[in-house]
């Protein structure tokens, strides 16, 4: 007689395959980008807390200071210059057509030192020092280099990311201050050169208008700037995918997610400067 074919148990469920618990669905593709948030958040917070804890890496925040001040500091000047010289031409033809002169220099610096100057400092921090930071940290992490830190008990937020943030965030502070001048002089310039402004209404009417809180938070949203810029690209570094390929892919996407942070972090900022702080003479 034969013997009877053996009895197989009933194959398990989909669900419990993918994710290892019966009747639960896998995660859906389009929670992976709060997930993403979620761990950039996380990562903000762990460099918040690392940045009081000792050892403080003192030659390396030097060196990656000294990298990203290099780096940014002419390019800054050349495009303050530029961007001085068009928001002086723009708002010197506005108020031209609506017969207030005596206001174009108020207002060309106030648009310079509240806006462009920041904006200018934090996108080339993230064009320039992010895109070289994102780089350097994903090339460690496709060479196991981060892993091997871990297992010897060294912590690479710690490590690494800490000194390349506050690094950031400094030079972000003192470019803002290059740039403000900078562009406030090239405003100065083309509204009087080119425009026949009077150089006594140019200064009068800032004076007049501008107040130290525009300055103030100026360097504010440089600090929160830099601080975004070092974040995201240590973040993307720390998280390449596909070997060095995903490398390049992470730069040009912690480039692109520092714009899109800063435009809408600045929004925020100016709303709520605005109705913090009365304009001068209100």
């Amino acid at each position: 007689m034969t013997a009877p074919p053996p009895v197989r148990p009933p194959a398990e469920p989909a669900t419990e395959k993918a994710t290892g618990t019966p009747g639960r669905k896998p995660p859906s593709r389009l929670l992976a980008p709060l997930r993403q948030t979620g761990q950039l958040f996380a990562l903000a917070l762990a460099v918040a807390r690392a940045i009081f804890r000792r050892p403080f890496q003192v030659r390396e925040f030097i060196e990656q200071f000294w990298f990203v001040a290099s780096v940014t500091i002419l390019p800054a000047a050349l495009v303050s210059i530029p961007f001085g010289a068009v928001i002086a031409l723009q708002v010197g033809s506005l108020t031209e057509q609506l017969g207030a002169q005596s206001f174009t220099g108020g207002a060309s610096v106030l648009a310079v030192i509240q806006q462009a100057s920041p904006l200018i400092v934090a996108l080339l921090i993230a064009g320039a020092a992010g895109s070289a930071i994102c780089a350097d940290l994903g090339s460690r992490k496709i060479r196991e280099e981060l892993d091997a830190m871990e297992v010897m008990g060294v912590s690479p937020v710690q490590r690494l990311v800490v000194p390349r943030v506050l690094a950031t965030m400094f030079v972000a502070v003192l470019l803002n201050g290059l740039v403000s001048v900078v562009g406030t002089l090239g405003g100065y310039f083309f509204n009087v050169i080119m425009q026949g402004g009077t150089p006594g209404a140019y200064l009068a009417s800032f004076s007049a208008l501008a107040q130290l809180p525009d300055l103030y938070v100026g360097e504010l949203k440089a600090l929160i700037f830099g601080f975004l810029a070092g974040i995201v690209a240590a973040y993307r570094g720390l998280n390449p995918r596909g070997g060095p390929k995903g490398v390049g892919d992470a730069v040009n996407q912690s480039v692109v997610i520092t714009f899109m942070l800063l435009f809408a972090v600045n929004m925020v900022l100016t709303a709520i400067y605005l109705q913090i702080v009365p304009p001068k003479g209100g």
